[in-house]
């Protein structure tokens, strides 16, 4: 190494003890800088004499000055040790917020992918003709059991009626459908087939996808409806499918359209309808659908109405008109009738007070109120959405869309979750100090029972933010009937020091 290389070594070696003073604690900075600048002059002079200049000997005195970030990395983690991130306390609002909003998350995923749920809430679900009603036997319970004759429907259709001036009749049946295009599946089990009359689906307004302008051309052949289940599955929804010709049972018909998702809400599952013009007297019961006129439509003070009609050998029938509309209460309605049931049972099963609270005024200013009734607000408003999703989860995850049965589960699990829902929350608020929102912890039995009426006798629960203290009483008196918060001083503030500064 030639001596002109050796002023520019030595300011590099001056560099890196500067750099490697930067990383020692402020404080130390400069007596550590000045300490290996003295050492680094000793070790020049011992390891590379001034009139030396191997490069061997330059290697050495670099060897020191790296060790030097060695002994400031150990300094600084010996006088400034790595703090980890703080933990999240136990208990917080925080987590109990993120907790429900992740069960929301949950239950609205789970809606997303459960079909029975997507046909239910499809915005075609109901919508169909005003002023119609569901013609049904009184003596049945049932509601959606067949009742009605095919024989009754033609005396009621043939005569003139003053409240009702259309009828539309179907049953339902297990009938094979096979055709002989290669998308069809011949291995396919049985259809529900509704065997209606032509005019059921003008009647009631049902929306048809692909319907076929030539189903009444000269051939005469009955028309057949497609559920968009069966001709996705069937078929591969192919969009081309109106028009084509498949046996139906011992009866060829042609296929008329397809009947949207959501849009079948009457009794009886359905996976085709086969439009026939008159219905086979010799047939079982079924199901009729009439239109009321402006007088019958006055008739019906309520969702439900007696009918009396004469058969075909003049004998009287005592039947039931119901309202369509509300026939099928939408999940909706079923979820608010539930919650409003759960609402009003509430009282019933748990205390609706929060306690007393403001025996402190210094120290619930309206700031912190206004905290913790939003997070009671937050947690309600969470906790809704929750029961409608979970409710409609329970209800169409194992049973038939459209049925009675998921009606009354959902009605059921509704009403079961909203009750119980709304008992932890209130015990959950009551259970959370006024200042922090911290639930209570430590829970301490003080005082005797046997001594209830002469002093106070219950539980103790801590804030370990040191700000309160919860007593609960043991037994319920006139003088200490609900709970009560303790605040506490900066007297206190010893006690919690060690979690006062996690």
């Amino acid at each position: 190494m030639t001596p002109a290389f050796m002023p520019v070594l030595r300011l590099f070696d001056q560099a890196l003890i500067c750099a490697a003073s930067l990383v020692v604690p402020n404080r130390q900075r400069a007596e550590w800088r000045q300490e290996w600048q003295s050492e680094l002059w000793h070790v020049r002079r011992s390891c590379a004499p001034a009139d030396c200049a191997a490069w061997p000997s330059e290697q050495r005195v670099m060897s020191f000055c790296l060790g030097a970030f060695q002994d400031a990395f150990c300094l600084r983690r010996q006088c400034m040790p790595l703090r980890l991130p703080r933990p999240a306390k136990q208990g917080s609002a925080a987590q109990c917020i993120l907790a429900l909003a992740a069960i929301l998350f949950a239950c609205y995923a789970t809606a997303l992918f459960l079909p029975g749920v997507r046909a239910e809430r499809s915005l075609m679900v109901g919508q169909v003709n005003p002023g119609l009603v569901m013609i049904q036997n009184a003596g049945y319970s049932d509601n959606a059991s067949p009742t009605i004759r095919p024989r009754q429907y033609k005396t009621w259709k043939a005569r003139r009626q003053q409240y009702f001036d259309g009828f539309a009749f179907y049953r339902v049946e297990s009938n094979s459908v096979t055709q002989q295009s290669a998308l069809a599946n011949s291995n396919a089990s049985p259809w529900g087939v509704a065997h209606a009359s032509t005019n059921l689906f003008a009647l009631l307004g049902l929306p048809l996808r692909f319907a076929d302008p030539v189903h009444n051309s000269a051939d005469n052949l009955p028309a057949l409806i497609l559920s968009e289940a069966k001709w996705t599955r069937e078929f591969a929804a192919d969009p081309h499918i109106a028009g084509t010709v498949v046996r139906v049972g011992n009866r060829t018909a042609r296929i008329a359209g397809v009947a949207p998702n959501g849009s079948w809400k009457l009794p009886g599952k359905a996976d085709a309808w086969l439009l026939e013009p008159e219905p086979e007297t010799t047939s079982g019961a079924g199901y009729v659908i009439a239109r009321l006129t402006p007088a019958g439509a006055a008739e019906m003070w309520t969702q439900c109405v007696h009918i009396t009609a004469y058969g075909p050998d003049d004998s009287q029938d005592d039947l039931l008109g119901v309202s369509i509309e509300d026939y099928r209460p939408s999940p909706w309605s079923i979820y608010l009738f539930a919650l409003l049931l759960a609402l009003l049972a509430l009282p019933a099963i748990t205390s609706v007070s929060l306690g007393e609270s403001s025996v402190s005024p210094q120290n619930t200013s309206w700031t912190r109120r206004l905290t913790r009734w939003s997070f009671l607000s937050t947690k309600i408003a969470l906790l809704l959405p929750i029961v409608y999703f979970a409710s409609l989860d329970t209800a169409y995850a194992f049973t038939t869309p459209y049925s009675n049965a998921s009606a009354y589960i959902q009605l059921v699990s509704t009403f079961a979750l909203c009750l119980f829902g709304m008992r932890w929350i209130l015990r959950d608020q009551r259970q959370r100090c006024p200042v922090c929102l911290r639930l209570v912890e430590h829970p301490a039995q003080v005082g005797q029972a046997s001594r209830t009426f002469l002093a106070w006798n219950g539980t103790e629960l801590m804030c370990m933010d040191g700000h309160t203290l919860l007593h609960v009483p043991g037994i319920p008196t006139s003088w200490f009937g609900a709970q009560r918060w303790l605040y506490l001083d900066t007297s206190w503030d010893f006690l919690f020091a060690g979690s006062l500064g996690d």
